[in-house]
C-alpha cells in the first residue's frame, strides 16, 4: 500500500475521520485502532510476515522486562534480544549473500541457496528494537510497561516501510498522552506532504525511465551520457526519499505524532561529512550512536588511525544495511575513504552556515565537489554487480566523457531546478515547503502551482520507493 496510491488515500481518509472524530477523546481507543490499522497496512504488503513483525515485538518487549530488572542475568537477556534482532535481519536479508559468497571463495558448488522473501520494512523495525534494547541497557530508556504503546511503536505504519527510524524516547511518550489535532499542525503536515508528492510523483517518476535506460544499455552509450546518467539518478533517489520522509512525517503529523526529521537539504552540503549529517538523518544518527562512537572509544588510542578506521567501517557498514551485494559494500567504503582529507585536517565535525540569499562562489565549488563524490559513489549504488559497476566506471574514463551527453530533456532538467529552488529558499526551515512567512497570496499560488504540476505531470504508475527495497 503505497503512500501514493488511490488505495492508500481511502485507506488513511476513512482511518483519519474515525481516528479523530470517533475516537479523538479516547486515547486507548486511539491507540488500539492506531495498532490495527498497522497491522492492515503492513498485511496488505504480505499477510503471511505480519506474525514475524507481532512476533518479534513481543520478544523484544519481554526481553525488555527482564534487562530492566538489572539482575545477574542482564547481560544475557540484552545479548538473546540483540541475537534475536540481527540474527532474524541476517536470515532473510544476507543468509544467501553470505553462502554464495562463501562457496565461491571456496569454489564449492552451491546447494543451499533459498527463495528467501524480504519482509517490508524489516530493516526499519529491527533498528527500532536494537536501538529500544541497548537504551535499555544503558539507563537512557525505562523499559515499556504499557504493550499497546510498545506494539504501536514498532509497527507505526507512516514510517513502517521506509523509516525514519524512530527511537523509543521519541514515540514511546508520545503514545501514552492525549494527542491533540490543531488547524496549524495539520496545514503544516499538509504542505509537507503536499512537497514529498510532488517530488516523488513528479520528479523522481520521471527520471526513473532515463536513468534505467542508461544503466540497463551503458555499453552502447557514450562515457557523458553514464556520467549524466549518474548525476541524474542523484536527483531521483533524492528526490524520492526525501519525498517519501516528507510524507511520512506529515502523515504522522496529521495523526498528532513528530517523527525523526530525515533529511536537511543535502544537496548544498559543503562538504561529504555535511552531506551525510543531511542525507537519512535517522540512519546516520542511529549508526552514530550505537556504532560508531563505541568504535571511537575501542580506537581511541590510535589517534586519527583509530577515528579513521572507526569511519570506514561505520561507512562499510551504512553500504551493508542497504543490501546483501559487494556493490553496497563497496559504496559504503568508498564513502569511508572520502573522509580521510576531512579526518586528516580535522574538518570532520566542522560546520559552516550558507548564505541566506544566493550562495558565495566558494559555497557553490564545495556543493559542486561534494556532489560530485556523491555522484561518482552512486553508480556502485545503482550497479547489479561490480563487474557492471566496473563497465560503467570504464565508460565514464574513456574519450567519450568529452561528448555530448543523450537524453537531455529540458523538462526534467526544469523539475530538479524547481526542486533545487524550493530547497534553497527554504533552507533554514524545518522542510522545503515550510513557507508560513511568505503571504497567504504567495503560498496559495505555490500550492496551486505544485499541484498543476501534479496532475499535469506526475507519473502515478510508478508507486513503488526506492528505500523500500532495503
Amino acid at each position: 500500500m503505497q503512500f501514493t496510491s488511490l488505495i492508500f488515500v481511502l485507506f488513511f481518509s476513512l482511518f483519519f475521520a474515525i481516528y479523530w472524530w470517533v475516537l479523538g477523546k479516547n486515547l486507548k481507543a486511539q491507540n488500539i485502532f492506531l495498532l490495527l490499522a498497522s497491522y492492515v497496512f503492513y498485511a496488505y504488503w504480505d499477510w503471511r510476515f505480519l506474525t514475524l513483525l507481532i512476533g518479534s515485538s513481543a520478544v523484544v518487549y519481554f526481553l525488555g522486562l527482564k534487562i530492566a530488572k538489572k539482575g545477574p542475568k542482564t547481560k544475557l537477556w540484552v545479548n538473546l534480544g540483540l541475537i534475536f534482532s540481527v540474527g532474524t535481519l541476517l536470515y532473510f536479508k544476507y543468509f544467501n549473500f553470505f553462502i554464495e559468497s562463501f562457496t565461491d571463495l571456496f569454489g564449492i558448488e552451491n546447494d543451499l541457496t533459498l527463495k528467501i522473501i524480504l519482509p517490508l520494512g524489516i530493516s526499519f523495525y529491527t533498528f527500532r528494537m536494537i536501538s529500544y534494547l541497548i537504551d535499555i541497557k544503558n539507563n537512557k530508556l525505562n523499559a515499556e510497561t504499557d504493550a499497546l504503546a510498545f506494539f504501536n511503536y514498532i509497527s507505526f505504519f507512516p514510517s513502517m516501510t521506509s523509516g525514519p527510524i524512530d527511537k523509543g524516547g521519541l514515540l514511546l511518550p508520545q503514545l501514552k498522552k492525549e494527542r491533540v489535532f490543531t488547524l496549524e499542525n495539520g496545514s503544516d503536515a499538509a504542505r509537507q506532504i503536499l512537497f514529498g508528492a510532488f517530488k516523488k510523483l513528479v520528479v523522481s517518476n520521471s527520471i526513473a525511465p532515463i536513468t534505467q535506460n542508461i544503466f540497463a544499455n551503458y555499453e552502447h552509450l557514450s562515457g557523458s551520457t553514464v556520467a549524466f546518467g549518474a548525476i541524474l539518478f542523484l536527483f531521483q533517489m533524492y528526490a524520492d526519499f526525501s519525498g517519501y520522509s516528507d510524507m511520512a512525517v506529515g502523515i504522522a503529523k496529521l495523526l498528532g505524532f513528530k517523527t525523526t526529521k530525515n533529511f536537511a537539504f543535502p544537496l548544498f552540503a559543503q562538504n561529504i561529512a555535511d552531506y551525510w549529517r543531511k542525507w537519512h538523518i535517522s540512519l546516520t544518527s542511529w549508526l552514530t550512536e550505537y556504532v560508531f562512537t563505541p568504535l571511537v572509544i575501542a580506537f581511541r588510542d590510535y589517534d586519527k588511525k583509530g577515528l579513521l578506521l572507526a569511519v570506514f567501517l561505520n561507512f562499510v557498514i551504512i553500504g551493508f544495511w542497504h543490501g546483501a551485494n559487494w556493490t553496497f559494500i563497496c559504496y559504503g567504503a568508498l564513502q569511508g575513504l572520502y573522509y580521510i582529507p576531512l579526518v586528516v585536517n580535522n574538518q570532520i565535525n566542522k560546520k559552516k552556515k550558507l548564505s541566506k540569499t544566493i550562495p558565495t562562489f566558494k559555497e557553490l565549488g564545495n556543493i559542486l565537489y561534494t556532489m560530485t563524490l556523491v555522484w561518482f559513489a552512486l553508480i556502485l549504488f545503482v550497479a547489479p554487480n561490480l563487474k557492471e559497476a566496473f563497465g560503467m566506471y570504464g565508460k565514464i574514463f574513456s574519450l567519450s566523457l568529452f561528448s555530448i551527453p543523450q537524453f537531455i530533456k529540458i523538462k526534467i532538467l526544469g523539475l530538479i531546478a524547481i526542486v533545487i529552488l524550493i530547497d534553497w529558499i527554504n533552507k533554514d526551515q524545518e522542510h522545503g515547503l515550510d513557507i508560513k512567512r511568505l503571504n497567504p497570496l504567495a503560498r496559495r499560488a505555490m500550492y496551486v502551482f505544485l499541484i498543476f504540476l501534479i496532475m499535469y505531470y506526475g507519473i502515478f504508475s510508478n508507486g513503488s520507493f526506492i528505500y523500500e527495497q532495503f
